[in-house]
């Protein structure tokens, strides 16, 4: 059986912490940034970690063992 090969795309757009969890950018951050208030860019600006319901399947995408 050949192995999992990573999603490039996915690898792109998630990172794994040291304790293993995922980590994703938000959306909404690209342009049209005077509509937005300064508290809502720097919101958008850091990383949340991966919802719950998703975890399991970017873990197989990104052929990251399953979490404990």
């Amino acid at each position: 059986m050949p192995k999992m090969k990573t999603h490039r795309g996915a690898a792109k757009r998630f990172r794994a912490t040291g304790r293993g969890k995922l980590m994703r950018k938000h959306a909404f951050n690209g342009h049209l940034f005077t509509d937005k208030s300064a508290k809502r860019k720097h919101t958008l600006d850091t990383q949340s970690e991966v919802a719950p319901a998703d975890d399991a399947n970017m873990r197989k995408v990104l052929g990251l063992p399953n979490a404990k």
